[in-house]
This record gives structure tokens, C-alpha cells and sequence, in this order.
């Protein structure tokens, strides 16, 4: 579709054209669509249309009970799905005032941050293949599997995992599983060169990369962006060192928050390949401390119908791609009142909307694959 301004005397000024990428594209991630108006190769203006994948999740969780509702949450971000299980526990646990056993607490916080390595090591393998790099995604697999197996063996699910209760977690983890773990970090730190050397070490990458899409301090506050976008910007905030949950309160001597000032698509992949090897760090961590613990409860035990008292409250966490927040409000039944999702993607894609207009088109597939966004967590 075109679209002709008209001048003075009648003659055509200008043509803009009016480009629909998606909502199937390759470049999308899922079913995403961009609206664009083109002027030549140079995009004027953008809107990114939602919606094509919505679930409901939201309105299925007042008809689901506190046992339930973990289910619906961990699918919204397929990548990501322990991070988002853990966080609608946690906003639970917080209106029963229930203290969770402290091993439960340290095999969440090393779960998430394997979970968040599985997120990352997507897409550091991806973005280099929208680039048209093929080589790292077979590397990312390769990696993704090692940690995927001491996952799946967990809880036996793949992408899903449903490992978190309200209390604590299922059930134990299987004997000789920590000494599996270690050797599955110690085998993906040992290659993750890998992604410093072919991708960031590539002539190519760098070039569509540097200096394009590049995003201000300014708009991530307007835009609330958040997670890696938001640190690639100068924006230095990580929920995990400045409003500790979990065991990060302990782990700050491993935690480290990497920040680059460029705002630009290399910033924002040079900082998720520094915070996957800061996860595979915090991992370890982790799983010295569960060394040092003696034998104990994993969970808390519940009552067969559980029912949160009257009132609300909010929990956030910071997920792979960014904070994601669980308003949970309660009429003391056992199913929620209202559970409203804050999701990552939703606020990060909306920035599309300034950061596009002015580029090219050319641009406009390197700008997106480094927005890091799964389409189900903006349409929940």
C-alpha cells in the first residue's frame, strides 16, 4: 500500500509506502508485526501490532487455583519459564508470610540463573543468524543442551518445567545431580570463547552493528526498558544487587552488573554474552553454598485447599530479559482476584518505536533480533 503527499499545484511531493513485516516474518521472532512507513530505504515511522498470540493468561488465572496458576505463568516466555513460575510463587509466598526452607531458596536462585543461560545462549546464537552468521547457532545448541539435560533431569520437562510450589519446590533433586550440574558449568564456561571469538571477534557483526539502533538513556526510562537493553544504555540497575530476593543478597561478591554507554545493537549483545558468563559464575556459587548445607526440607508442607488472605501485594523479578512483575490481589479465596503480569518484551518492543524511524531498512532486522523478545511475554 502507498501512500502520495500532494504539493502545492497539484504535484506529488512524496511517496511513502506503507510495509507490513509480519505478523509471520523470519526476522520476528514469532508473530510479531511492524507496520512501517517507508520513505525509500528510510524508515519515518513504525508501530509494532500485538495481540496476534494472545492467551489470556491473565483472566485464566481467576479461575485457577494457587496450584494452577503456575502452569499458565511459566508458558508466556517459553525461554524463561522457571524465571516466570518462580515469580508468581514468590508473590504467594509473600501474602502467606511463608518463609521458605533455605535450601529450597538456594536451588531456586541456582535454577534461575541456569534457566537464564538457556535464555541467553538463545539468543547469542540467533541474532549472529538474522545477521546471516549459520556457525554460532549451532554452538548455542550445543551449549544449550549441556545445561537442558541437568534441567529436564530435575523436573522432566524440557521447556516447561513446573518445579516450583507455592512453599518451596516439588521434591528433591536427584542424587549425584549437583556434581552433574557443575560438570554441565564447567563444560559451557570452557567454550563460551567461542562466542568472543566468532562473533564479536567478526568483522561483519560489527560492522551491522555498531552504532546502529542505538538507544538513549532517556527513552528506557520512558519506555521502561529494562534487563540487558536497559544496561546497554548506561541504565545501571539489576533487581538482583539493588532489591535482593532469593540468595542474591548473599551472592553479591559473584554478582556482577555489566553496563556499556554505547545504547547501540553490539552493546546490547556484549552485554548478554557478559551476563550469561556471569550466570554460569553465580551458578557455581550456588552450588558451593548448597554443599555447605546439611540435609533438610526442600518445601513447606500445605494445606490440602490453599487460600491466600485478604489484600495485595507485588513482587518483581529480574528475568533473562528483564524485570518481569506479579501484582497479585486477593479476596481470601483460593483462587486469585486478580493477577496482573508485567512483562520484559511487552515494555522493550514498544521502544521500537523511536528507535527505528530514521534507519533503514537494511537496519531495521539487526535492531529488532537485538531488542531480545519473545512474543508470548508481550502478549501474555
Amino acid at each position: 500500500m502507498t501512500e502520495t503527499t500532494i504539493g502545492i499545484g497539484g504535484a506529488a511531493e512524496r511517496t511513502d509506502m506503507v510495509l507490513n513485516i509480519g505478523p509471520q516474518h523470519p526476522s520476528t521472532h514469532g508473530v510479531l508485526r511492524l507496520r512501517l512507513v517507508l520513505d525509500g530505504e528510510r524508515i519515518n515511522e513504525v508501530e509494532p501490532v500485538v495481540g496476534y498470540m494472545h492467551r489470556g493468561a491473565e483472566k485464566l488465572f481467576e479461575a485457577r487455583d494457587y496450584r494452577q496458576i503456575i502452569m499458565l505463568a511459566n508458558r508466556h516466555d517459553w525461554l524463561s519459564a522457571f524465571s516466570n513460575e518462580l515469580g508468581v510463587v514468590l508473590a504467594v509466598e509473600r501474602m502467606l508470610g511463608m518463609e521458605v526452607p533455605e535450601r529450597a531458596v538456594w536451588t531456586r536462585t541456582l535454577l534461575a540463573e541456569l534457566n537464564r543461560v538457556l535464555n541467553h545462549l538463545m539468543f547469542l546464537g540467533s541474532y549472529p543468524l538474522e545477521l546471516g552468521g549459520i556457525t554460532p547457532i549451532f554452538y548455542a545448541f550445543t551449549e544449550r543442551e549441556e545445561v537442558q539435560r541437568v534441567m529436564e533431569e530435575v523436573s522432566g520437562g524440557r521447556m516447561h518445567y513446573m518445579f516450583n510450589r507455592v512453599g518451596g519446590l516439588k521434591e528433591d533433586l536427584p542424587n549425584g545431580w549437583y556434581g552433574r550440574a557443575r560438570q554441565a558449568i564447567a563444560a559451557v564456561r570452557s567454550r563460551m570463547d567461542v562466542f568472543d571469538r566468532l562473533v564479536l571477534g567478526n568483522e561483519i557483526f560489527r560492522g551491522r552493528t555498531r552504532g546502529v539502533g542505538v538507544l538513549s538513556r532517556e527513552n528506557v526510562h520512558a519506555y521502561g526498558v529494562s534487563g540487558p537493553i536497559a544496561r546497554a544504555s548506561g541504565v545501571d540497575f539489576d533487581l538482583r544487587r539493588d532489591e535482593p530476593y532469593l540468595a542474591y543478597a548473599e551472592l553479591q561478591d559473584a554478582l556482577k552488573v555489566v553496563t556499556r554507554a554505547e545504547g547501540d545493537c553490539l552493546a546490547r549483545f556484549e552485554v548478554l554474552l557478559a551476563q550469561t558468563h556471569n550466570a554460569l559464575e553465580l551458578a557455581d556459587a550456588c552450588l558451593d553454598r548448597l554443599a555447605e548445607l546439611p540435609p533438610g526440607p526442600i518445601n513447606q508442607r500445605l494445606p490440602k485447599v490453599l487460600k491466600a488472605p485478604e489484600g495485595h501485594t507485588y513482587a518483581w523479578t529480574e528475568n533473562p530479559l528483564g524485570l518481569n512483575g506479579y501484582y497479585l490481589v486477593s479476596k481470601g479465596e483460593k483462587t486469585p482476584y486478580r493477577l496482573k503480569l508485567r512483562s520484559a518484551s511487552y515494555n522493550n518492543i514498544q521502544a521500537l518505536t523511536v528507535l527505528l524511524p530514521g534507519t533503514l531498512v537494511a537496519d531495521m532486522v539487526a535492531i529488532l533480533g537485538s531488542m531480545f523478545f519473545v512474543v508470548g511475554d508481550i502478549d501474555k
